[in-house]
């Protein structure tokens, strides 16, 4: 009996050693509403892993996580944890332009000190749970071991408790300009397109790598979306699928010699982002990325404003008219182009009559600019040429006087919108960039639409590449230098730097209204960025196209996957502080009464309720416009039609309000009458009920302005 007792004593002791062991190396933190948990570890061969579950389910499995360095031994096992701390922090913060007023920051932390005996140094890994997500990033302090280093891949794993379907787009260094697929996991492999899996070799890329953001959803009906915040002086993430195991892993774009990054300590990587809800409204209000960025870094914001502009653009996207003055390659002679021996082509849409005709128009209908394209030379052989020294971003063509049309609009209470194409000769914008800035200083310019189309100068180097990031952010930081607002296309995918750096007043990044004159976007297109490519950031997606067939043009040519009233939703449904009315002026002259939601809608907001939303199916999604109590609604849908009943019970209660719905008409048809649409009009409360019938690739746009006394007098109630 004495050795029984003796034995279980001894038992019950290493039993209590083993979970005390155990408790040091398994760390777990719940988010502020208990309903996701991080829990963190060291295995037996000292690799850090990490597991994420929301109510009890499995989101996350066990996932490895470090860094393969180049000629070191690297950051990916033989660590123990030297030490933890964890913190709780809730804040309040007032974004410069936004969906919302304020935004709440509040998260528990969990930061790992990780010691790695052999190499004899450390790291920490940062975890913050927010109850809509988890960050989580390396940080690497300075210490003796670990000063430069060059990172050959980082392997930050994701591991998925099922096989879910995505909604993806394929890995590419270069562009996000495809159409998303839905699949399940398990089937992203066949469905990849075949250049991307046929160049995968030669771009050192996975047949089964996608781009973030990335949203997914469970057969149980989870919403988990994987992403990254705060990129800076780093590579952009891909995901590469192992498809046996469900496990994405994190593939960084590399350079010109294949290294992925170049680090000097102190130093950190971006964070890596896990958003879930089994609400997918949840997913479309998370201020999640926004959280994990750095506070704004200006203190006078008071020169950066939202935009409602028109441009110049339509019409050569659509081959009406030309970027070029000349279709000739005009001589030049230590970088002057001799232009006084070539003759216009007759096509060039940057002219002073044109641009004079969208000033007036701008000013007529209250925009607030007009972006010109093709204004400056160098546009006969801009493309595909490797030249170095392309534009200079100051000389315009002979048909463009600067100064009489800055002042023209300027008569007009309209600014000119300025445009800086690169055609990827980033040296040379580098080089001219103070002289450029200081350009549009001179003359009226507060705005710029800077583009990277083409191979990336130096030669070699991927537009989502370490080099080129730093490019885009020092493009920004030297525009805030003389308050200059940056919308930059073919730019990497935004991760929130906005918030930050709020002259990032938008972005492309994403595969835009362009397209639907190249070939067309799927109907349920819209129904995803959201989801996708603008939870990074606000999309310059150029919205408002009116005549859908193209009618302007002869022969055969695309036409827009949208009824006209699913164009009007986009303004409130694709959030951006940029809003473009993209069509030709012509064509909103025909339809004066549904451009009026364009010239009313705002585009800058005090709050923003998403009141039904699924990937790839629909988005309702209700805004109040900042300062006011007006609100306004947008609602898409696929190409599958169906009807939305809308509660407005987001108004104030006791007040009336003019609600002006703009909806698809009754014989509406993205595909064989777009233009049908329907505008009805009565006084309604927050307790009004509304239906509303959306075509295929059909929407609605709804306008709630507080009613005045003669409103209530001369509008009758909404039937």
């Amino acid at each position: 009996m004495k050795n029984l007792k003796t034995l279980t004593a001894t038992l019950a002791c290493l039993l209590l050693t083993f979970l005390a062991s155990t408790a040091v190396m398994a760390q777990s933190i719940t988010s502020p509403n208990g309903l996701l948990k991080l829990t963190f570890l060291v295995t037996a061969q000292g690799e850090p892993v990490y597991e994420l579950s929301y109510k009890n389910k499995e989101v996350i499995k066990p996932s490895k996580l470090g860094l393969e360095l180049k000629k070191d031994p690297g950051l990916m096992n033989g660590f123990t944890v030297e030490y933890s701390q964890t913190a709780t922090f809730d804040e309040t913060w007032s974004p410069v332009w936004g969906e919302v007023k304020t935004i709440r920051n509040n998260y528990n932390e969990l930061a790992v000190t990780l010691n790695q005996k052999a190499q004899d140094r450390h790291i920490v890994i940062r975890f913050r749970l927010y109850n809509d997500g988890l960050g989580f990033r390396y940080e690497f302090p300075l210490q003796k071991n670990l000063n430069y280093f060059v990172i050959k891949e980082e392997r930050s794993q994701f591991a998925m408790a099922g096989d879910h379907t995505a909604f993806w787009i394929p890995g590419d260094y270069d562009t996000q300009e495809y159409d998303y697929t839905q699949s399940k996991l398990s089937e992203i492999r066949a469905l990849m397109p075949s250049a991307i899996t046929e160049n995968a070799s030669q771009k050192t890329f996975a047949p089964t790598g996608v781009q973030t953001s990335l949203q997914l959803k469970t057969a149980d009906g989870l919403y988990i979306n994987l992403h990254e915040a705060a990129l800076v002086d780093y590579s952009c993430m891909h995901l590469n699928l192992d498809d046996k195991n469900l496990v994405f892993e994190s593939w960084l774009t590399p350079d010109a010699v294949g290294d992925k990054g170049y680090l000097q300590a102190p130093c950190q990587s971006p964070w890596r982002t896990v958003m879930v809800s089994d609400d997918a409204r949840d997913i479309l209000s998370s201020k999640l990325t926004l959280n994990l960025n750095d506070p704004c870094a200006y203190e006078d914001v008071s020169w950066i404003k939202p935009v409602k502009y028109i441009g110049v653009w339509w019409e050569m996207i659509t081959g009406k008219s030309s970027w070029a003055y000349t279709d000739d390659v005009p001589s030049v002679k230590l970088g002057v182009t001799d232009y006084t021996k070539t003759k216009p082509n007759g096509k060039h849409g940057a002219t002073n009559e044109n641009v004079k005709r969208h000033i007036d128009f701008a000013a007529k209908h209250g925009f607030d600019q007009v972006l010109v394209e093709g204004w400056n030379e160098g546009w006969e052989d801009w493309f595909g040429k490797s030249k170095d020294y392309v534009f200079d971003f100051v000389t315009p063509y002979p048909d463009f006087d600067v100064k009489m049309l800055n002042s023209y609009a300027a008569s007009k209470g309209v600014k000119l919108m300025m445009h800086h194409e690169t055609s990827g000769s980033v040296r040379n914008y580098e080089r001219h960039m103070d002289k450029a800035y200081q350009f549009m200083v001179d003359n009226g310019y507060n705005a710029v639409k800077s583009g990277y189309v083409g191979d990336i100068i130096p030669r070699g180097e991927y537009h989502y590449g370490q080099w080129m990031n730093n490019h885009y952010l020092y493009a920004v930081q030297k525009a805030a230098e003389y308050k200059i607002s940056v919308n930059a296309h073919e730019a990497v995918r935004p991760t929130g730097l906005c918030r930050t750096y709020p002259n990032l007043i938008g972005n492309e990044s994403a595969r835009g209204t362009e397209y639907e004159a190249f070939g067309g976007n799927k109907p349920f297109h819209t129904t995803l960025l959201p989801f996708t490519r603008l939870i990074g950031g606000p999309m310059d997606y150029t919205p408002g196209i009116f005549d859908t067939q193209l009618s302007f043009l002869s022969g055969e040519h695309s036409f827009v996957h949208t009824t006209l009233a699913k164009q009007l939703a986009l303004y409130v449904t694709m959030y951006s502080p940029l809003q473009m009315a993209a069509d030709l002026p012509e064509s909103y002259e025909r339809h004066l009464d549904a451009f009026q939601f364009i010239k009313d809608v705002a585009i800058d907001w005090d709050d923003s309720q998403y009141l039904e939303a699924e990937p790839g199916d629909y988005i309702t999604v209700a805004r109040k416009a900042k300062g006011t109590g007006n609100w306004f609604v947008g609602g898409i849908t696929d190409e599958n039609p169906r009807k939305a009943a809308l509660s407005l019970h987001f108004l104030e209660p006791g007040k009336q309000y003019v609600a002006t719905l703009y909806a698809d008409g009754k014989s509406a048809d993205y595909e064989k009458n777009p233009t049908a649409y329907q505008i009805t009009k009565g006084l309604v409360t927050s307790k009004t009920k509304i239906s509303v019938q959306l075509a295929r690739s059909g929407g609605f746009a709804l306008s709630l302005i507080e009613a005045t006394p003669a409103d209530k007098k001369e509008i009758k109630k909404w039937r």
